[in-house]
Order: structure tokens, then sequence, then C-alpha cells
């Protein structure tokens, strides 16, 4: 989950609707069963590679505090998920022990089995990598069977619909084809990763109501990324 949908319409912060409204669709989720595994970026707060261009930060320091505020969203979102009565547990690969779980493969298997969803935060808990890195990353080691990118956008376009309305949404599209027509769906590593370990990567719109369970449940939404045959 992108920290910028996290923010809503005013861009910047958390929106308190929009933290509702998908805590809500988490729930129903989480009622059908799912072993769910959530990654939240930053960028509503702050993001390591603009600040390094627009306050002289070095890459490593603002990509730190990048990190940082993805703590801070995922405190967020485990709040917003207890009130409406799901079990969270926040890993953190930075050790913050005093509001987070470190971030440790087998403790978080084991949330999993026990009905817990799990948020993770920080990224990979270094610097250069993004939190599409990180989501991609998580999700090789739990053994997940899916990426779900939820973004602000439905989908895939060849090129920006928010400045282009005359933009394409692909319903598919291969690994290959995000990589060499350079795509905005995730960064290079991300995509290779999951491309490696044939884990496809739904991309759809999460602030459409009930989208999160449409994915779940195999309805067409979106734009899937997968290796040549759908997964």
């Amino acid at each position: 989950m992108s920290g910028e949908a996290l923010a809503g319409p005013g861009g910047y912060g958390i929106d308190p609707t929009v933290l509702r409204t998908f805590a809500a669709e988490v729930k129903d989720v989480h009622a059908l069963g799912c072993q769910l595994a959530l990654v939240i970026g930053g960028g509503n707060i702050f993001r390591g590679l603009e600040g390094a261009d627009s306050f002289g930060i070095d890459r490593a320091t603002g990509d730190y505090m990048g990190m940082l505020a993805t703590v801070i969203n995922a405190l967020a979102l485990q709040a917003g998920l207890e009130q409406v009565g799901v079990p969270t547990r926040v890993l953190s690969a930075i050790e913050i022990k005093e509001v987070a779980e470190p971030y440790i493969r087998r403790r978080a298997t084991r949330h999993l089995e026990k009905g817990r969803v799990i948020i993770f935060a920080a990224g990979t808990g270094n610097p250069f990598f993004t939190t599409d890195t990180a989501a991609s990353l998580r999700a090789m080691e739990i053994g997940a069977q899916v990426i779900f990118k939820a973004t602000r956008v439905d989908g895939v376009y060849d090129s920006d619909p928010l400045k282009n309305p005359k933009a394409v949404r692909f319903d598919q599209l291969t690994y290959i084809d995000v990589l060499s027509r350079h795509l905005q769906v995730m960064d290079s590593t991300a995509v290779s990763l999951c491309m490696d370990n044939g884990l496809p990567i739904l991309v759809f719109n999460m602030l459409q109501s009930g989208n999160i369970k449409r994915a779940v449940v195999g309805e067409r939404i979106g734009t899937m990324v997968h290796g040549g045959r759908m997964p």
C-alpha cells in the first residue's frame, strides 16, 4: 500500500476517512480466512529520494527518514485495524522495540498461522531499496501467493492517467513488458525479484470500495503482471 494512498485527497499525512475505509475492507477480507501481510510506504510523510533532491540530505539519510515514516503509517494502520477488531502485529526492519516487534521471518509466519494481520514497517532496513522491493522480499520470505499493489489508480497505463486523459490501461502484462517499457508498476528490482520467483503482481485502485475483497476472491480488476501464463 502506497503512503500516498493513505493521504487521501489532501496529499499529505494520514486521512482518517481513508484509514477507516481501508481497515473495514481488510476486516472483510480477514473474515474470509485469508492470511494477510501488509507493507506500507511513507510517501505521504517523507520520500528519501525527494528529500535528497529538495533539502540536500544525503540519499542514505533520506531513505532512513522514509523508513521511519513507514513506521508511523504502520502504527496508524494497526490502530485502525484493531479498532474494528482485527488482531495485528507490526514488525519493523529497524529495531524500535518500544513500538514494534523486530522483523524475524519465523515470527512473522507464526503470527499469520495464529490469524493475525502483520504489517511490515521500515522497508528492508537498508537505504537505496524501495518499499516495493521490501514488499517483494517479504512476500518471498513468507511464501505469499500474490502481491496486491494497492494504489490510487485502477491499474497500469501506458502513460500517467492523471495527466493524460487518453492513457490506455492494460488488463495483463508480463514482467518483461513492464521492464522493457519502463512502466511505473514497481521499481525494476522489485519486478525482477517477482519474475525470478514467479510471484504475480496485481495492481488496482484501493480507493474503490470493495476492491480488496474482489481481488482476493479472483474477480478480474486492475492489471495482472505475471510470467506469461495467467496464475
